[in-house]
């Protein structure tokens, strides 16, 4: 039995593609930024998720038409958080925990573990996958 199942809870399902087109839109036109395609393809799988201290963000809800499993930390609301400093603006937050922020640096096109809160670069990455199994390593660990 997984730590899920045993306190009742499921993981978000996938987005659809109609789902995901909002959220591409509004990346757009609320942060100035292109949503990666990358990270787009991992919504399709699993619509952000919380664990174990982790998280990875989704869509935000007012984007969504239809309930999720578990609360989603939207990835346009928490960008706005982290954009009201300057220099974080050269990257998109794709998801935290206690000690790192996980982001797709878009002025390198690379993936990066930050420092939460200096904002120092502790682990950079060729792909989200990269990224995200190390996220995930963390979480289990």
């Amino acid at each position: 039995m997984t730590r899920k199942n045993l306190y009742g809870e499921k993981i978000n399902i996938g987005a659809t593609e109609e789902e995901i087109q909002p959220l591409v839109k509004e990346t757009q036109n609320e942060l100035n930024v292109d949503l990666p395609s990358e990270y787009a393809k991992i919504l399709e799988v699993v619509n952000g998720i919380e664990f174990n201290g982790f998280i990875l963000y989704g869509i935000d809800s007012e984007l969504l038409n239809k309930k999720q499993n578990q609360r989603i930390n939207g990835l346009i609301e928490n960008n706005k958080i982290w954009y009201e400093n300057e220099w974080q603006k050269q990257y998109i937050f794709l998801g935290e925990s206690d000690i790192s922020w996980y982001v797709y640096d878009i002025t390198t096109g690379k993936y990066c573990e930050l420092d939460n809160p200096s904002g120092r670069e502790n682990e950079v990455f060729n792909s989200l996958e990269c990224l995200l199994e190390k996220m995930l390593n963390d979480a289990l660990a």
